[in-house]
């Protein structure tokens, strides 16, 4: 699975504003297979959705 990073590497609370994976995430990317990577991006996109909710 390809790597979700877009080069927009801010954090707010821990979590990337670029592609919504926690630090712990992005550092274990890619060692994870493809159903931990699935649930990591399935996390991603909520946490995504809930820090435009709250900007």
């Amino acid at each position: 699975m390809k790597n979700p990073c877009i080069k927009v590497c801010k954090f707010d609370r821990n979590i990337c504003r670029g592609c919504g994976r926690s630090k712990a995430e992005i550092k274990a990317w890619k060692k994870l297979d493809k159903a931990e990577q699935r649930a990591v991006l399935a996390e991603a996109d909520m946490r995504l959705l809930t820090l435009s909710a709250l900007s």
